[in-house]
């Protein structure tokens, strides 16, 4: 059912230090801050060869990331990204076999434009899943 992984999500302190070190440091492609206030969020996307690293940072003092961060003050892995070719149908999949979609299991649009879900970390060995239709 899931496909290629999308993305990695990071959850940082500092969004214009965390994108530096991916510049300067890795050399990598990194994508202009892009706010998303639908989540609560600003995302700094990495482009590699074979994926993305998403840099997550609070969008406002009720963001989900705040609430991440004041637990992990370093910051930390948020949130692992799959693709799926279809969100509802795949999203009734896991619903009949037990798993728990947050929100009000309606997609939302995320920050590629596309429908996203996520996915309770109780149900997927204590790891937030987001699933992105492909």
């Amino acid at each position: 059912m899931i496909g290629r992984l999308n993305h990695v999500a990071i959850a940082v302190p500092d969004l214009e230090a965390a994108a530096a070190q991916y510049r300067d440091t890795l050399g990598a492609l990194v994508r202009a801050p892009q706010a998303e206030p639908d989540h609560g969020v600003t995302v700094v996307f990495i482009e590699l060869p074979n994926t993305k690293i998403e840099l997550l940072h609070p969008l406002g003092e009720n963001s989900p990331i705040a609430a991440f961060l004041a637990k992990n003050p370093s910051g930390g892995i948020h949130h692992v990204c799959y693709e799926v070719d279809d969100i509802r149908a795949a999203r009734d999949r896991l619903k009949a076999s037990g798993a728990r979609v947050l929100g009000d299991g309606e997609p939302k649009i995320g920050a590629h434009g596309k429908p996203v879900l996520f996915l309770h970390p109780k149900d997927f060995n204590g790891t937030l899943v987001e699933l992105e239709e492909a």
